[in-house]
């Protein structure tokens, strides 16, 4: 474990945030990351799931594909991560496969989190990897985004709903 202070800590998280509201502003599920390696972001990525329709697009995905891309090596090991949101197994996997040394996420995920909620695949003592994980890191900001996001959508759901009855009753008269 590197001897980030909590105020990197937040900087990062920060910056994995400013990532999220891209996907935000796309209409997409706003989850960001960073990696970083010395100091130096070499990864960057947000959510992309709806506008690729491809299940694998996750923010976690195109940074570590980012890092690697940007050292020219598949081996992150001694990078952090940093995700607003905790990883889903498929994630904690691409960072077990790229040796990522330090995880650090904002909100937990009670139905699908895998560094630590609902099992913690990135410390498994039998993969030939693992790597430090800390969670928490501006978990209200984090956790926000997501939670005025999904309000929004469930509002418009709503509203697209008594739009449709409004037109079907005028339809009838």
């Amino acid at each position: 474990m590197t001897d980030l202070t909590q105020t990197e800590k937040e900087f990062y998280m920060g910056l994995a945030l400013a990532e999220a509201q891209k996907a935000e502003a796309l209409a997409e599920v706003p989850i960001g990351a960073i990696v970083v390696l010395d100091g130096e972001i070499i990864g960057r990525g947000h959510n992309l799931r709806e506008h690729t329709q491809d299940a694998t697009t996750h923010a976690e995905m195109f940074a570590i594909k980012s890092a690697c891309h940007t050292i020219d090596n598949w081996r992150l090991e001694n990078a952090q991560l940093f995700v607003t949101l905790e990883p889903c197994a498929m994630c904690s996997g691409a960072m077990v496969l790229s040796r990522v040394a330090e995880v650090y996420f904002g909100a937990a995920d009670p139905k699908g989190g895998t560094a630590g909620t609902l099992m913690n695949l990135l410390t498994e003592e039998h993969f030939n990897h693992s790597a430090y994980v800390e969670g928490g890191i501006l978990a209200e900001e984090c956790g926000a985004i997501l939670t005025n996001f999904f309000r929004k959508l469930r509002e418009q759901k709503k509203a697209a709903k008594k739009i449709a009855k409004l037109e079907e009753i005028s339809e009838k008269d």
